[in-house]
């Protein structure tokens, strides 16, 4: 195995696991927290998000060490690949960089940590409820998005390492 190959499993392998991620959050975690009075969910929500914010090491190696692979194999398959295969790498690393981590940084994450500063505890109910609808109408299509697009990126290096 070469370090391009190994570099190129890696990033599959990651960017996999990031896939599955986000589509755990938009098929089961965000349906399943929204079963929830809106207290109760957005609770529930800045809890989970706690957690990833304070840099879970597992979360953090997955997440960040898939752009770190992607962007390496990217610039290594200058030198490995031609044709198709070259040509599917950059695409998947640009459909990766700008559509699923550009939008976690550029509104997930923001959203995030707006929900993070708020007292649950004390607002009342049309304000909890008029932040649940702020928050679901941008944070779930954002998330809708990045799951289609990792989904995407995980089937164009799947298509390069087969044609490898």
């Amino acid at each position: 195995m070469t370090m391009f190959d190994f570099f190129l499993l890696t990033a599959t392998l990651l960017c996999s696991l990031v896939a599955g991620f986000v589509l755990a959050f938009s098929v089961v975690v965000m349906p399943g927290i929204q079963s929830l009075n809106n207290r109760a969910y957005l609770e529930a929500f800045k809890v989970m998000d706690n957690v990833i914010q304070n840099n879970h090491p597992v979360f953090v190696i997955v997440w960040l060490g898939s752009v770190v692979a992607l962007l390496i194999t990217t610039v290594m398959s200058t030198w490995h690949l031609e044709g198709l295969s070259r040509i599917l790498i950059v695409i998947s690393s640009c459909i990766y960089v700008f559509g699923v981590q550009l939008p976690t940084f550029t509104i997930n994450i923001p959203l995030n940590n707006t929900l993070k500063r708020l007292d649950l505890a004390h607002a009342d109910q049309q304000a909890l409820d008029d932040l649940s609808k702020q928050f679901d109408t941008r944070w779930i299509p954002s998330n809708t998005l990045r799951t289609v697009l990792a989904i995407v990126t995980v089937i164009l290096l799947l298509v390069v390492i087969i044609k490898v």
